[in-house]
């Protein structure tokens, strides 16, 4: 195994040390902070990036009806990506990240009807977390939308998307508009 050693005072300098396999380690006083591989970075500390963490973007392949005046989870069936495996898009439509951090989670929900009130809601652990603005129909559809920061602890923590509307006889489109997204932006 080659040793680089790129202290200056050699007691608290970083070391970097390298072998044939391919493996990367940090060092800090003969002790390992990160080892970076083929599988990516684990840090010592158990800390992660967030560019090393979870994230998934779902969609839907179809319509799907809304009851008036009723809260209803939306059935994202489609991955369009899911980073570790952690978005359930055949039974419970969540996500549950093994990470624990704070996510930024973005939903979109498009309704086929032009007239009526509308709200797109993000809900933790079963319960309703933060919601969009009361969003009334326009002659173009009505599109609302909530964004934010979630903390998730990593287990047993998990998020939904639900829709609301004033309105008989709605569905939610399956296009461009109608979406549910989450990524670590930072470990706990």
């Amino acid at each position: 195994m080659a040793s680089i050693d790129a202290s200056t005072s050699g007691a608290g300098g970083i070391i970097t040390t390298a072998d044939n396999t391919g493996t990367l380690q940090l060092k800090s006083g003969g002790t390992t902070i990160a080892t970076i591989n083929s599988t990516g970075l684990s840090m010592a500390s158990g800390k992660l990036l967030a560019s090393t963490g979870p994230t998934f973007r779902a969609s839907k392949d179809s319509t799907q009806s809304i009851s008036t005046s009723t809260w209803t989870k939306i059935q994202f069936n489609i991955e369009d990506w899911d980073t570790n495996s952690n978005y359930d898009n055949a039974t419970n439509y969540r996500f549950t990240p093994t990470v624990a951090g704070y996510y930024q989670v973005d939903l979109s929900v498009e309704f086929n009807n032009v007239s009526g009130s509308y709200i797109a809601a993000i809900y933790k652990n079963g319960s309703a977390y933060m919601f969009s603005p009361f969003y009334a129909g326009s002659t173009i559809g009505s599109t609302p939308s909530v964004h934010g920061l979630i903390y998730m602890n990593g287990s047993t923590d998990y998020i939904e998307g639900y829709a609301y509307t004033t309105t008989a006889s709605q569905s939610l489109y399956n296009g461009a508009a109608t979406w549910f997204n989450a990524s670590l932006a930072r470990s706990a």
